[in-house]
């Protein structure tokens, strides 16, 4: 029987739409409003006023925060189909803010629930050995050998140097 090539899968702006719910907990929570249109090249915090700055961490860090994310638009339909074609690793840094690891298992339950345990890996440096890393930042892909994608989020609109992918559509039309 063929070996299927190992595919690793991040979580935060890949699969989970992290930026969205940061949008809105600053819009319901302070009043600010923050546009993705602004966010080109900056992370998230680097937009809010004085006084705010330092806030998403305790966002981030409080338990629940990840548990309602929404799917980025498309994973849901492109995902049983790379199953089929790759043994495919959903690969977070999950480890840096530890209430996630309950919330991002939980999210993965109900969203991708044909993706055992097994295949689950909550890390800090993603030191994996698969043949392709779908991501969004493009620390996880020093000293990574394999064929790494870029998947587009605000915060790397300016980064060239990588293979990117700009959506769930151009996932699947270049690996399945």
């Amino acid at each position: 029987m063929e070996q299927k090539a190992r595919l690793a899968i991040d979580m935060d702006e890949v699969l989970a739409d992290t930026i969205d719910k940061f949008i809105e907990v600053y819009r319901q929570d302070h009043q600010t409003e923050i546009l993705l249109e602004e966010m080109s090249g900056k992370e998230f915090h680097q937009l809010l006023p004085a006084g705010l700055d330092h806030s998403w961490r305790a966002y981030i860090n409080s338990p629940g925060f990840f548990r309602d994310l929404k799917v980025m638009p498309g994973a849901a339909e492109v995902m049983p189909e790379l199953c089929k074609k790759y043994d495919v690793y959903i690969v977070s840094a999950a480890m840096e803010f530890k209430n996630s690891l309950v919330d991002k298992l939980d999210w993965l339950e109900e969203h991708f629930p044909y993706i055992s345990w097994k295949n689950i890996i909550f890390c800090g440096n993603k030191i994996v050995d698969v043949q392709i890393m779908i991501d969004d930042r493009i620390r996880n892909f020093a000293n990574f050998k394999g064929r790494s994608l870029l998947f587009s989020s605000p915060h790397n609109h300016l980064i060239t140097e990588f293979e990117r992918v700009n959506n769930w559509h151009e996932v699947a039309t270049k690996l399945l």
